[in-house]
């Protein structure tokens, strides 16, 4: 099963794919560029020095012949273009969200939402940034009541399967399969 992991630059992606991959995640970042500086906006996430350029692998084997796949997406405008490669086939998707940036995740949401793509908005917790509960993240981010708000803390292993179950939950609830199938 194939799930995707999307939001913001800087919101945790790649954290998250790692935290809970049973395997050594494949990884395609590069350091952050000069070059990069007038398009790579790091407002509210000044200690940013690497960016995903294509994607991040993640995998967890759920028992003999199944497994889940992670797809973390790179957060970017001019990395975009592999999203729909990347969602063909997928379950559905986490939406990691950073209340500093919260504007970030409008893109996921609406790719998601345009493509019938279950997904839930995964409010990735940092250290030193204002808290806001599940319900002012929904208001904010204009979400349908149906579309689950779960708080985390990304680097958790632990919050990273709990999200991983609620958005399975989330598919079998909307009849058991994703859109991007």
């Amino acid at each position: 099963m194939k799930i995707l992991v999307a939001g913001g630059f800087g919101a945790g992606k790649t954290t998250l794919v790692g935290s809970v991959s049973e395997i050594r995640p494949l990884r395609t970042e590069e350091e952050l560029s000069e070059l990069g500086r007038p398009v790579d906006d790091t407002a509210g996430v000044e200690a940013k020095r690497t960016t995903t350029v294509a994607m991040d692998f993640g995998r967890i084997d759920l028992r003999p012949g199944l497994a889940l796949y992670l797809f973390g997406t790179p957060g970017q405008d001019r990395f975009w273009f592999v999203w729909d490669e990347l969602a063909r086939g997928a379950l559905g998707a986490l939406v990691l969200a950073d209340t500093r940036r919260l504007a970030d995740c409008f893109p996921s949401v609406d790719f998601f939402e345009q493509r019938r793509i279950p997904f839930l908005v995964a409010v990735n917790c940092f250290e030193g940034s204002e808290l806001f509960s599940p319900e002012e993240v929904r208001d904010a981010l204009d979400l349908d009541p149906d579309i689950p708000v779960v708080l985390c803390d990304a680097r958790r292993r632990e919050d990273g399967k709990e999200l991983l179950v609620a958005l399975v939950e989330h598919v079998a609830a909307r009849g058991g399969t994703g859109a991007g199938a």
